[in-house]
């Protein structure tokens, strides 16, 4: 073998590897079951979903951005008492489930207020992962989701 050959031989296998490598760099999320009850008020609505993370890499919810509103931000339940946190956690091999009564997000400020059958767009976005578009259809304000 001559020089040139072994020189892209070494070269087509370390870019091989590296892509390899690659492949596992950030989870691959998928969200399911999104839905908003409608707003009893242009004031605030909440939004929930399942954040499912089939990977070995745990991630963390971050955020979120939409245009309805001028702030959204992610709520847990302690007892009886909502409380604003930076972060809520997405398991590897697991799922991240935001309900009412639980984990949740607060959107506040409404800039018009959603009705039933309408469709919010958000963006969600993690500490590893890709950010989820997700497509949040509004339900009646008692919808109960079956699981």
């Amino acid at each position: 073998m001559n020089r040139r050959t072994i020189l892209a031989a070494a070269l087509t296998l370390t870019a091989g590897l590296a892509l390899a490598g690659c492949g596992d760099a950030a989870p691959k999320l998928e969200v399911v079951d999104a839905y908003m009850p409608q707003p009893v008020n242009q004031d605030m609505a909440g939004a929930y979903f399942t954040v499912k993370n089939n990977t070995d890499t745990a991630d963390k919810l971050t955020s979120v951005t939409s245009n309805l509103a001028k702030d959204i931000s992610i709520h847990k339940t302690v007892g009886s008492k909502m409380e604003r946190v930076e972060s809520l956690p997405v398991p590897a091999n697991g799922t991240l489930q935001l309900g009412r009564g639980g984990s949740h997000l607060m959107f506040m400020g409404l800039k018009s207020k959603p009705t039933k059958n309408d469709v919010v767009t958000i963006q969600l976005h993690f500490a590893n992962a890709e950010p989820v578009r997700v497509s949040v259809p509004v339900k009646a304000a008692d919808y109960q989701p079956k699981h």
